[in-house]
């Protein structure tokens, strides 16, 4: 069949013809006559057997003649949402070689560059709009575009776009498009997810599937070489250089594992270079077309970045990591035998890929030929890591015994030294109540001593010369004598005047001088406790009790008679 039998328009059969297309692929043989009649198709094809023209031409011819440029805003009116920067790029392209001579204007907006050439176009006005999910939702954010004029809608790489969590902002994107609108999904793989998302965004689709899902071609040789993890990347080079590979693309599951490959590639003598989502739009595409003119040997990339990637001829594909998900495989394997071309696909299996590898091997429905002589056979020793993995956890979860000092069998020597942390921790909470008792002690020391705080401070830097004769310091501060308080440093004529300051100390006494005697004595007394309760006793709280004398008052003449009679009683017991 030809393109002339689709009835496609004649201005984009011109541009067809000088792209080189003659002959329509199956998935475009079956999918641009039903979109030409307006209707939702959901289209399943490998990666490279032309899905992107398999919408973009009938698309281009839908929209008839461009409208008048005289208009202030050209609404967009197809937009194209894609999961990568490479595979927009890809599509802007295409898009722009059809419709060369039919007058319509494409963009593309994506992230990792510049708005502000992106928001200028689109000032200008465009036709189609091919864009990112997380860009696109920036701009919409900024009022920057509108959709509200769109009358086409394709969602290319569903599958990859759900993978990369992009469903949040397709689903927002979406709300905000017209109710009535076409919609067109084509994915490489349509899992069960895919086909739940086609039913709630299609309208009596029309199901396109070429060929059974996630079936690689079979004009691509696969083969796997079984290793140990460790050799991988000497395997990698091994590889590279015995075969004589020019142009081989080699697929990583990290960003980190990508730049690491391609170092050491370099390393051993080849060119190499790494693309994945941390690196600028600017060095992708440096490396990109270092890579297709042939400047680079091997280029590493992850599969997000990967995506998208169209290059002609591909002779090789690596997979330096086996992917979780079996579907990717696919994916990976197609950027290399496309058009009919033969191609190769190597994969590198660890003990703990295994699994995946059967997981493939399963949904191709083919067993993959394994090499088994090559320089750097699988030892076995690597599926003993996970057994080993449990033992290393242990010994972590006892690091707070080896933070410690030492081992398990060491632990029981730091019990000891638990109950000597307890006193600690208990000793301040033992002399609380004696602290309040010690805040009222010292509340009434100035009282006692009858001056205020400024002489209390010159009282308290007396030399220790100025000790009276015959008092000696208390035994307990004698680890610091420079802070004995003199108890002789004040009259004892000053007592009396405090005495009489408060006469009512103890009103319900019948003898209200004896009760003031009683009182200073009641204030050492709580100071001698607080000092058993813990803190060490002041030095004037020790000389007030040993070296300041009570004053003398005279005594009733019922008391003298009493002590008289007591002493005669003592004596005449002494006599018998």
């Amino acid at each position: 069949m030809k393109f002339e039998q689709l009835q496609i328009n004649e201005p984009i059969l011109k541009a067809l013809a000088e792209v080189g297309y003659s002959e329509p692929t199956p998935i475009q043989e079956q999918a641009i006559p039903p979109v030409l009649e307006g209707r939702d198709v959901l289209g399943c094809a490998q990666t490279g057997t032309g899905k992107t023209a398999a919408f973009a031409i009938p698309i281009l011819q839908r929209l008839g003649a461009p409208r008048e440029k005289q208009s202030p805003k050209r609404p967009v009116r197809a937009l194209i949402l894609t999961p990568t920067r490479e595979l927009a790029l890809q599509i802007y392209e295409n898009f722009v070689a059809y419709g060369k001579y039919t007058g319509h204007t494409s963009t593309v907006v994506f992230g990792g560059v510049s708005q502000v050439p992106q928001v200028e176009a689109l000032h200008r006005g465009v036709d189609v709009l091919i864009a990112t999910p997380g860009r696109l939702w920036d701009l919409m954010g900024q009022k920057k575009v509108s959709l509200s004029g769109v009358e086409c809608f394709v969602l290319d790489e569903a599958d990859r776009m759900l993978d990369m969590g992009f469903f949040p902002d397709v689903k927002r994107i979406i709300r905000t498009l017209p109710q009535k609108r076409q919609t067109l999904l084509f994915s490489a793989t349509i899992p069960a997810e895919i086909a739940d998302l086609a039913d709630s965004l299609l309208t009596d689709p029309v199901h396109i599937s070429v060929t059974p899902t996630a079936t690689p071609v079979e004009a691509i040789r696969q083969c796997v070489y079984m290793v140990d993890r460790c050799n991988k990347r000497a395997l990698l080079a091994h590889v590279i250089k015995g075969n004589g590979m020019q142009q081989t693309l080699v697929f990583t599951r990290t960003k980190h594992g990508a730049d690491r490959v391609a170092r050491d590639l370099k390393k051993a003598g080849i060119s190499a270079d790494a693309i994945h989502g941390d690196k600028s739009q600017g060095a992708r595409q440096r490396a990109l077309n270092d890579f297709k003119a042939g400047k680079v040997v091997a280029l590493v990339a992850t599969d997000i970045a990967a995506r998208g990637i169209d290059i002609s001829g591909l002779p090789f594909v690596i997979n330096f990591d086996l992917p979780e998900i079996p579907e990717t495989y696919v994916h990976r394997i197609g950027r290399t035998g496309r058009a009919g071309l033969e191609g190769t696909a190597i994969s590198f299996c660890d003990g703990a890929q295994m699994s995946y590898l059967i997981d493939i091997e399963e949904l191709t429905g083919r067993r993959i030929e394994e090499v088994e002589e090559h320089a750097y056979p699988m030892t076995g020793e690597q599926p003993a890591e996970p057994e080993d993995k449990p033992q290393c956890r242990r010994s972590s979860q006892g690091g707070q015994g080896r933070r410690g000092g030492g081992s398990r069998s060491q632990q029981p020597k730091k019990k000891p030294a638990q109950p000597k942390a307890e006193p600690a921790q208990k000793q301040p909470q033992k002399p609380a109540a004696a602290k309040a008792s010690e805040g009222e002690a010292a509340a009434r020391q100035p009282e006692r001593e009858g001056g205020g705080s400024g002489q209390r401070r010159r009282r308290r830097r007396p030399s220790s010369a100025a000790r009276p004769e015959g008092v000696k310091p208390p035994e307990a501060p004698a680890a610091k004598p420079a802070a004995v308080k003199p108890a002789a440093a004040k009259p004892a004529a000053a007592r009396p005047t405090q005495a009489a300051k408060k006469p009512a100390a103890a009103p319900d006494k019948k003898t209200p001088p004896a009760a003031e005697q009683k009182r200073p004595a009641s204030v050492n007394r709580k100071k001698a406790s607080v000092s058993r309760g813990g803190r060490r006793p002041r030095d004037n709280d020790s000389a007030q009790v040993e070296t300041k004398p009570l004053p003398a008052k005279p005594l009733s003449d019922s008391l003298r008679a009493r002590i008289a009679a007591k002493v005669a009683s003592v004596l005449s017991g002494h006599r018998d």
